[in-house]
């Protein structure tokens, strides 16, 4: 009984793989993830190359990349490296800063678009208006 479930789990898992494909989904997100790196690779080197240096000559002439530690672990010197976080935590919010504003803009696109798709709905003709004023008082009277 447990075998046929399990069966039956596969088939509807399979049946919906394949709608997920034939949706165009995996095009989609297989753009949204080249776009993605590619924009990731921008991202990383204006923040290495161009606001990181800046802001470490504002802080007193600080390379970020040469900031460490090193701490005795076990009888080994290890090297931990927070310059280079700090370096990628800047990345991530400029990412994500970015991100928000692209969403936000394809939003405003997006309302712009359902409110123009409202206004032209066409208008019901008066035929119509008559027939849905009969079936409300049809169901009134019931």
């Amino acid at each position: 009984m447990e075998k046929e479930k399990i069966k039956e789990k596969g088939k509807g898992l399979i049946t919906e793989f394949k709608d997920f494909i034939a949706k165009g989904n995996v095009l989609d997100l297989a753009v949204g993830v080249i776009i993605g790196s590619a924009f990731s690779k921008i991202v990383t080197s204006l923040t290495d190359n161009i606001l990181m240096p800046i802001v470490g000559v504002i802080v007193g002439n600080i390379d970020f990349t040469t900031l460490s530690i090193r701490v005795n672990l076990f009888n080994r010197i290890v090297s931990i490296r927070y310059g280079l976080f700090i370096q990628n935590v800047v990345d991530f919010l400029i990412t994500a800063l970015c991100i928000f504003f692209m969403v936000k803009v394809i939003n405003k696109f997006m309302k712009k678009k359902k409110e123009e798709d409202k206004e032209t709905a066409p208008a019901k003709s008066d035929e119509v208006k008559l027939l849905e004023e009969i079936r409300d008082l049809l169901k009134k009277s019931k």
